[in-house]
């Protein structure tokens, strides 16, 4: 079995690199045919059957080979077949071959002979055109005179006349051109110029439109049937042609657009102080233009025209460049901007003008683009807002330098109906912004905004401007104290300032405009730095007649009189008489910081150490001294209607229990009880006031300072409490010496 498998694959079919595909399905046919052979004749029993599977397979291969040679044989007759054939179409297209040859021999010769006929057919052509020529010559001859007459009909804009003839003639030069197919006669080379002649007549009537539509209408709709019956023949031609198309409509529309223009913007630009009066003009005339345009030309021309419509968008965009050209050549002035913003934005598109509800809807505009745009509208606004602030900057100084002048006055701050310090300087600050914010409300929110954030931002730079002018009135009032004859009164008048000024910062916000955080900010501050600059200057006028006589506090005459404090009493009750002219809440005010500068100075007395109590009888006098003067300026106080609640004289009760205790042993407690009323004393101030009492050692000093730090931080002060020990200095101790005086003497 195995010899006979090893014929056969030496008897196969050669191995053929090339093929692949050939080699991988015969080793899988020899695999297929070993691994059935192992299984058939893996037993011995069936090697018995050797001979009759030899015999079998010799049977089949025999088959397999007869039905190659077929199918073999089928092939080669197929491939004899189709190569006749091809022997047959080489024969027939070589028969084809030399018939296109002979063709070709024929045609040449026939091109030959029509090149040799040319001149004669040439001659036949020229002869045909004679022919029509002699036949027309009778019409060519009058030419020259219908030329002549055509020119005198345009002369005397009898166009219809005029175009009628033309047409004859340009028939004329057709019918002659048509069978010659020559170039054109010079006999006719007059009718381009005298068609183009005849177009700017007409372009000109049409352009005088406007005028003729009342004068002479009739000649005005000749021009547009000319130019009509000329569009009528450009849309017939297929292709353009010498002087075809001739467009005369558009040259119609075009000349009417120009004359539109030259009417109303050719003009130089009017100088800024006539461009009220030139929009007023513009005003007035558009509509009436339009109005004409709709009631006596529109019924002259065709619907094609569209007549009011043109009139509105020629009009329209000859103002969007003529209003451009006045930007770009003037400097317009705060009110001309305004002016111009105002008509461009409300008076042209509005009732008054293009808006009007007896215009025809063909004059809408409404889609067309705005007279300014955006960024125009931008740029005014910007350069508006920037003008009006150097105005307002100006008016509010001259408004500041005339309430400067005076404050020098002789006399004092006039007094309003209710009995208060009145200038008009409020009022013209407020006025001046006021009326600056509420205008432009007029034109856009946008600009509204724009001169709301200004006006703030100037109201904020006026304040600080009269801030200095205070310092300056101050600084005039230390140099002479006599010169400004009514010092506290002008500054208890600029007190009123800030309550009116504050109270009326928010009426000057318009509806619907929102205040920047920022600016805001700004005028808060500023108002703020405005009141703290007056109520220092009407303080430090206060001190400045007080001091003198808290020199003598503490002292000894001060425990054993109270003269002191009556001289006192008095000088505050005359200078918080002047408050009376002040305005509420701010002379509770003034009344709450004078009440607190007294008791201010007062603690700075004591803290000096200029007395020390040598006994406890002068402890004890000291201590009802203190409550004494308590009571004394309490009592002061409130006949000036100040509340006891925004009083801080309370400070002196309690300290006089400090000097009222008489073992000071029990110090620490009364200090710690103190402390608790009063968390922002220190220890300098404790020590400050033990001095005064002048009978605690060293070691008690030390155990209540100890006990000061020992206890707890002090909570926060509740709201609206205000320090007191904070502001009154300690002096610092004397140096102490080893030695004595005496020592180094």
């Amino acid at each position: 079995m195995g010899m006979d498998m090893e014929e056969q694959q030496e008897s196969g079919a050669p191995q053929d690199s090339e093929w692949p595909e050939l080699e991988k399905a015969e080793r899988l046919a020899r695999g297929a045919a070993l691994k059935w052979a192992s299984g058939i004749f893996y037993s011995p029993k069936q090697l018995t059957r050797l001979d009759r599977y030899r015999s079998r397979e010799a049977q089949r291969m025999c088959s397999i080979e007869s039905r190659i040679k077929s199918t073999v044989q089928s092939y080669l007759e197929s491939v004899q077949t189709g190569l006749e054939q091809l022997g047959l179409a080489l024969k027939k297209v070589q028969e084809a071959r030399e018939a296109l040859a002979e063709a070709q021999g024929a045609l040449r010769s026939q091109a030959e002979a029509a090149h040799n006929l040319q001149p004669l057919r040439e001659l036949a052509d020229q002869h045909g055109q004679l022919q029509a020529v002699t036949l027309l010559l009778p019409q060519l001859l009058a030419v020259p005179e219908a030329v002549a007459r055509t020119q005198a009909l345009i002369k005397g804009n009898r166009f219809l006349e005029a175009y009628k003839v033309l047409r004859e003639l340009e028939q004329l030069r057709d019918e002659v051109l048509e069978p010659t197919g020559g170039p054109e006669l010079a006999l006719f080379e007059g009718l381009a110029p005298l068609g183009e002649e005849l177009g700017l007549a007409v372009g000109k009537v049409v352009g005088s439109a406007r005028q003729l539509a009342r004068d002479d209408p009739a000649l005005l709709v000749a021009a547009v049937r000319v130019a009509e019956f000329e569009e009528e023949r450009d849309a017939q031609l297929q292709s353009p042609s010498p002087g075809r198309p001739r467009a005369w409509r558009q040259r119609c529309l075009g000349a009417l657009q120009r004359a539109l223009e030259e009417a109303y913007f050719e003009a130089p630009a009017p100088a800024p102080s006539g461009l009220a009066g030139h929009l007023a003009a513009l005003r007035e005339a558009l509509p009436a233009e339009l109005a004409l345009a709709e009631a006596l030309v529109a019924p002259c021309c065709p619907g094609e025209y569209g007549v009011v419509k043109l009139w509105a968008h020629t009009l329209h965009m000859g103002l969007c460049q003529h209003l451009q050209r006045l930007l770009d050549s003037e400097d317009l002035g705060t009110q001309d901007i305004f002016t111009l913003l105002h008509w461009a934005l409300h008076i042209y598109p509005g009732p008054d003008m293009m808006g009007h509800p007896d215009l025809s809807p063909e004059a809408d505009i409404s889609e067309l683009e705005p007279l300014l745009s955006p960024e125009a509208v931008d740029l005014l606004e910007r350069t508006y807002t920037e003008k009006l602030k150097l105005s307002i900057a100006e008016w509010l100084q001259k408004a500041l330098d005339g309430e400067v002048a005076e404050w020098f006055r002789e006399q004092e701050p006039d007094i309003d109906p209710e009995g208060f310090y009145h200038s008009s300087l409020p009022a013209v600050v407020l006025q001046i912004l006021d009326e600056n914010i509420r205008v432009t409300a007029v034109i856009s929110a946008s600009l509204q905004d724009r001169i709301y954030s200004m006006a703030l931002r100037e109201l904020g730079t006026f304040l600080r401007s009269l801030i200095e002018a205070l310092e300056r009135f101050s600084q005039e009032h230390l140099k002479d104290a006599s010169r400004p004859h009514h010092y506290v009164p002008y500054l208890l008048a600029c007190i009123n300032h800030y309550a009116a000024l504050s109270s009326s910062v928010s009426a000057l916000q318009p509806t619907g405009v929102s205040t920047a955080t920022g600016v805001s900010a700004t005028i808060d501050t500023a108002l703020g730095d405005f009141k703290r600059k007056i109520c220092k200057l009407i303080l430090d006028a206060l001190l400045e007649e007080l001091q003198p006589m808290f020199v003598a506090l503490p002292s000894r005459q001060w425990l054993s009189s109270q003269v002191m404090l009556d001289n006192v009493c008095e000088q505050i009750a005359n200078f918080c008489s002047g408050f009376s002219r002040v305005r509420s809440p701010m002379a509770q005010m003034l009344l709450a910081e004078s009440e607190r500068v007294v008791v201010l100075e007062y603690l700075r007395g004591l803290m000096q150490g200029k007395l020390v109590c040598r006994n406890s009888t002068e402890r004890i006098r000291a201590s009802e001294r203190m409550l004494q003067d308590s009571a004394q300026l309490r009592e002061l106080f409130l006949s000036l209607e100040l509340e006891e609640s925004a009083q801080t004289g309370a400070v002196l009760a309690a300290l006089q229990e400090l000097f009222r205790l008489q073992d000071p042993a029990l110090l620490s407690l009364e200090v710690s009880s103190f402390l608790h009323k009063f968390p922002d004393v220190s220890e300098e101030h404790i020590g400050a006031l033990l001095d005064v009492r002048g009978d605690v050692s060293r070691e008690q000093r030390q155990v209540v300072l100890e006990t000061m730090q020992a206890n707890p931080p002090p909570s926060p002060p509740p709201d609206g409490h205000r320090p007191l020990f904070s502001l009154v200095p300690v002096p610092s101790p004397p140096l102490a010496f080893c030695f004595s005086a005496g020592t180094c003497s």
